[in-house]
């Protein structure tokens, strides 16, 4: 499938313009996903993942999540000056504006004319793992797809540190599926245990996968990078997607 050259649009939200890039398949509708990405904003493996999902037939959006800090267009690094700017942003932007900005990526999709499909999608890394985790608990999202997600354990995501994400995960009404690495220091098992045990408890639907790999094991830079595990966690979220939005 040929994809459509990549875009972007400046959607109006409730603490500013935020620059979302699309990525879609080059000609008709599609369903849509909405990608989280780690801290660092739209890097290169970011891109390519969209990319990659858009060619399996899905209208994909990136949101610039840190739009009312930084200027459209910006990419932090995979650095020490990028992950120090990323992960004070992170603690910073108030829970609310997340999902505010998330609101305003559902509506986009939904509120066209042509788009025929009931919900939409999500997926994220990193951080964007526990906004594709938090977005769905709006009941318009079908189905999530979270890998690595962090601080839901911890309830820190935000201005203040002090999230409500996994105590309201009994709202989610999408089917999840969440990924994570065994050798990832930033969701322990421990809290990976507090995840899936809450969940279990709120008779949530939802799929768990664990593989022998780092934090950020899906992104292909760098040493932590597993193909493999990659692979196989893709394949799982894309037949996710298609079964329950397409």
């Amino acid at each position: 499938m040929t994809l459509s050259e990549s875009d972007f649009i400046d959607l109006q939200t409730l603490t500013g313009v935020m620059r979302t890039h699309r990525f879609r398949p080059g000609t008709g509708v599609w369903p849509g996903v909405i990608l989280y990405s780690e801290i660092y904003q739209m890097t290169g493996p970011i891109q390519r993942l969209a990319s990659r999902l858009a060619g399996e037939g899905f209208e994909v959006l990136v949101p610039e999540v840190y739009h009312e800090y930084e200027e459209p267009g910006t990419v932090l690094g995979y650095d020490k000056e990028g992950t120090d700017r990323g992960n004070f942003l992170k603690f910073e932007k108030p829970v609310s504006s997340f999902d505010s900005d998330s609101r305003a990526l559902i509506e986009y999709l939904l509120n066209r004319f042509e788009y025929p499909w009931k919900g939409v999608g999500t997926l994220g890394f990193c951080l964007g793992g526990h906004l594709a985790f938090r977005a769905a608990l709006d009941p318009r999202v079908t189905a999530s797809s979270c890998f690595y997600a962090t601080d839901i354990h911890s309830a820190t995501l935000g201005h203040g540190k002090h999230d409500d994400t996994l105590s309201r995960s009994g709202e989610i009404e999408a089917e999840l599926l969440l990924i994570w690495g065994r050798q990832d220091p930033h969701v322990p098992a421990e809290g990976r245990r507090l995840i899936y045990d809450t969940l279990t408890e709120k008779q949530r639907n939802f799929q768990w996968h664990e593989f022998n790999a780092a934090h950020a094991f899906a992104r292909d830079e760098g040493i932590r990078y597993d193909a493999a595990s990659t692979r196989i966690a893709w394949e799982l979220t894309i037949e996710l997607f298609k079964r329950t939005l397409a």
